[in-house]
């Protein structure tokens, strides 16, 4: 068994986890406030890698990076930069496929918070986006750190996205399960095992973590 694609597994998903944080939670506060039918249609569009088969997503994707659409032929003219069959190409089609993962349980977490927290931030002299992160945010750190488990495990156990748009190259786009796939479907089961049984302890170490640390934080301040 080699330990490139376990590798690579862990760093797509790290990087996927961290870009989602910055560019997830405040469209997760966004959508937490009063909606409006463009939040209605974001929500919707932001839903749909949820019930969309992982192929059909993968493979509008890989349309739309490939060199002869205007995103792709754009991207390699003015920044040398091809997202098909490349690592880059697996990160961005990991953020645009575990969004919902890090969006959902913040923003639900967030639409259930009293409005008195923010009126009373707010009255002291405190902006909103100070608010947002001072005094909502820590109010809600269990769902946040549930959001970010979702977001990695799910990263971690792609397929059918990165397979589409990365396909298998060693080292480059071949992470952990499409190792799996590819010793399942040369009858190398015994590697298929060793890939698998390492993604499922890395997953079940971090929920087991994730849980204690919640249940240690329900004993301090009222979230």
């Amino acid at each position: 068994m080699e330990w490139t694609p376990i590798v690579l597994s862990l760093k797509l998903a790290a990087i996927t986890t961290v870009i989602l944080l910055i560019i997830g939670v405040p469209l997760a506060y966004w959508l937490s406030k009063r909606s409006s039918i463009g939040k209605v249609i974001v929500e919707a569009l932001l839903t749909m890698p949820l019930v969309l088969p992982p192929s059909v997503l993968g493979f509008y994707l890989l349309l739309s990076f490939s060199p002869e659409s205007t995103v792709g032929s754009w991207l390699l003219r003015y920044f040398n930069i091809s997202l098909v069959f490349s690592f880059e190409g697996l990160v961005v089609a990991s953020v645009i496929y575990s969004l919902p993962f890090m969006v959902s349980p913040v923003k639900s977490a967030l639409a259930h918070l009293p409005s008195s927290l923010a009126q009373a931030s707010y009255t002291m002299g405190k902006s909103e986006w100070e608010t947002f992160y001072r005094i909502l945010l820590p109010n809600i750190r269990s769902s946040l750190y549930t959001a970010i488990v979702l977001t990695f495990a799910h990263t971690l156990g792609e397929f059918g996205v990165v397979l589409m748009i990365g396909g298998k190259l060693d080292g480059i786009t071949k992470v952990a399960s499409i190792a799996i796939y590819d010793a399942v479907d040369s009858n190398q089961f015994m590697e298929a095992n060793q890939y698998s049984m390492i993604l499922f302890a890395i997953t079940f170490v971090i929920v087991i973590l994730v849980f204690i640390f919640n249940r240690n934080s329900a004993r301090g301040p009222l979230e």
